[in-house]
């Protein structure tokens, strides 16, 4: 691959990196597609390498962030029906706040949800505080591997 390929690619893992901390754009996903694509475009043992590890690490990662966020939840008694009511109220309020509307929505759902099933502010809260540790957990796990790839994708490209 040229160098403007090679800008491409990196400019596609940076946004990438940027959505897995926002939240936005399948950001694991969008490292993983740049990187598998440089790696096979580029071919050789190094863009094999680079495409193998691409696709353990996000594979991984995808099924890790659910097993931990999950074990997470059920031990704070969280119910999966409130995380699906805290993910209905982040889609409108990403729609009605501009900016931070899927966060507040998100957090004023779980709450709102657990709120009308406990029928107390404190357990509501806590499994609020939960829910979002959950989801932090999940982006960390998404960030490293994410991070993973791009570490061996640069340094193919260094090796190169």
């Amino acid at each position: 691959m040229n160098s403007v390929g090679d800008l491409l690619v990196g400019l596609v893992v940076l946004v990438g990196l940027v959505g897995v901390v926002v939240q936005v754009l399948p950001g694991g996903l969008l490292v993983a597609g740049a990187v598998i694509v440089w790696g096979v475009v580029t071919g050789g043992v190094a863009g094999w390498t680079v495409v193998a590890v691409a696709v353990v690490v996000t594979v991984l990662a995808g099924i890790g962030k659910y097993l931990l966020a999950g074990r997470h939840l059920k031990r704070a008694g969280v119910p999966p029906s409130t995380l699906v009511w805290g993910g209905i109220a982040g889609i409108v309020g990403f729609f009605v706040i501009p900016v931070v509307g899927l966060f507040v929505g998100f957090v004023l759902g779980i709450f709102v949800a657990e709120w009308a099933r406990v029928r107390a502010r404190q357990p509501a809260w806590r499994a609020t505080v939960a829910a979002l540790q959950a989801t932090g957990l999940t982006i960390l796990v998404e960030l490293a591997a994410a991070l993973v790839a791009t570490g061996a994708w640069l340094t193919a490209l260094a090796l190169r």
